[in-house]
């Protein structure tokens, strides 16, 4: 049994033990009916906050006033910034309750604890999240199963349907409806048509959501394995124009056949996106997604074909305008922008100076570059010539080639005589392309060069 499990399990036994009710709940149950790892379980019981902290000698009370604690195993030490979040092991521990009001799209204007797991589970999001689950059952998947709302059989039948009236569920917390469009694309299901229509119609709402809970969403879409299954839907709903309006105008930006014989902008993003593998790194995921946000914009009809003058530079700025705006961290920001940047260049590598292919193949991250042109290139006119020779020029090229040890330093500089300033960067550049192209080595070859060519 894994660790998780069993500290969830031994969570609800000391809650059992003491007259409490106890189980597990969420989407644990969910993936547990569906023979899937969870990544992580929940506890629902009738035991207050105040109780539960009472029970367990080491507790986070990250949402008492909602009724939410976290119990850690002995490994956690750091308390998480709120539920659900850096919880390495920890177990959220929620008190049945009912909710009364949802004056900001969020949270509960009011709490009630209920000793009743049947009402509690009436304030949750879907049906296929709304099941309880006995972990001290003698065999908890079949004899444990509390199903109030339908949720068996909509696993079944394939269905992502909200709890009762689907337009109060979205109304309490508008992320359920980017949470629908999630849950949708990562098991192959539908929703269900008055879940669906519901999403539609407050499809505009989705702004009173925090852009940090937007973010963590749409990256959750892109990196479960089914992206262009999420993106879809999220064109479908309405929801698309609304978190990500420069996606959204991609639909119909026609492409020159002869180099996109996929169609539109917007059908080779989501060519894109479904190669993209469960687990993919963000940053690949988000490159994938923005390297053409700038071709509407830039879109011509010239003479000769379709063009796009400039729109790696004006989707470098989209990009980073995105970024800011879904409150990306700064390195996140630096490689997504750097793939959208330099997506076009491998087009050029086999005429690129050995410097510049060399500074080329070092920049960070460089696989997620070279995956980002390869699904890029598979994804339109399916020509690999310059991906397979840049991957056979990373194998043939050894690794201090490409990163070597400078020659000189801006100290050596000053101590041949020349006086600090901008000019140090020119010099050290040239310097370490004649290295990188193999025309000096050494320290002394190093200041013969730049004596030669940048005279005192």
């Amino acid at each position: 049994m894994p660790d998780a499990k069993q500290h969830a399990t031994n969570i609800a036994r000391a809650l059992r033990e003491r007259g409490y009710q106890a189980y597990f709940a969420g989407g644990c149950v969910r993936d547990t009916i569906l023979a899937r790892e969870p990544a992580d379980y929940d506890v629902a019981t009738d035991a207050t906050p105040r109780q539960v902290m009472q029970i367990f000698p080491r507790t986070f009370a990250v949402g008492a006033q909602f009724g939410v604690v976290l119990v850690p195993d002995d490994r956690a030490s750091d308390a998480p910034d709120r539920p659900g979040e850096g919880r390495k092991g920890a177990v959220e521990v929620a008190t049945f309750r009912s909710d009364v009001g949802y004056s900001d799209g969020r949270h509960p204007d009011e709490v009630r604890f209920t000793a009743s797991p049947k009402e509690d589970v009436q304030r949750r999001d879907f049906t296929i999240n709304g099941m309880l689950l006995d972990p001290l059952a003698a065999n908890s998947t079949t004899d444990g199963i509390l199903d109030f709302v339908g949720g068996c059989d909509d696993l079944k039948a394939g269905i992502v349907r909200a709890i009762g009236d689907p337009s109060r569920r979205f109304a309490e917390d508008k992320l359920r409806m980017l949470r629908g469009v999630r849950f949708a694309a990562r098991f192959g299901y539908q929703i269900e048509p008055a879940t669906f229509s519901a999403i539609q119609q407050l499809a505009r709402q989705i702004h009173q959501v925090s852009q940090e809970r937007v973010r963590e969403e749409l990256t959750k879409m892109l990196t479960e394995g089914r992206a262009r299954q999420a993106f879809m839907l999220l064109d479908e709903s309405g929801l698309l124009r609304e978190v990500l309006p420069e996606i959204s105008a991609m639909k119909g930006v026609e492409q020159p056949p002869q180099f996109h014989p996929e169609g539109d902008v917007f059908v080779h993003t989501l060519l894109l996106l479904e190669k993209l593998p469960a687990g993919c790194s963000k940053t690949l995921a988000w490159g994938a997604l923005l390297h053409d946000v700038g071709k509407p914009a830039t879109f011509r009809v010239a003479p000769d074909r379709i063009r796009f003058d400039g729109h790696v530079e004006v989707g470098v700025k989209m990009a980073a305008e995105i970024c800011r705006r879904l409150r990306f961290s700064n390195d996140e920001t630096d490689q997504i922008l750097a793939l959208v940047d330099n997506h076009m260049r491998f087009a050029d590598v086999h005429r690129m100076k050995e410097s510049t292919l060399k500074r080329f193949l070092r920049l960070p991250a460089f696989d997620e570059h070279v995956e980002l042109h390869r699904i890029d290139c598979l994804s339109s006119n399916g020509q690999l010539d310059s991906y397979d020779y840049v991957r056979a020029q990373m194998q043939a090229i050894p690794p201090e080639e490409i990163h070597p040890q400078p020659l000189l330093t801006g100290d050596d500089l000053i101590e041949a005589g020349y006086e600090p300033g901008p000019r140090f960067k020119e010099i050290l550049g040239a310097v370490e392309d004649a290295q990188l192209e193999g025309r000096i080595s050494t320290r002394e070859e190093a200041m013969e060069y730049v004596l030669r060519e940048f005279p005192a």
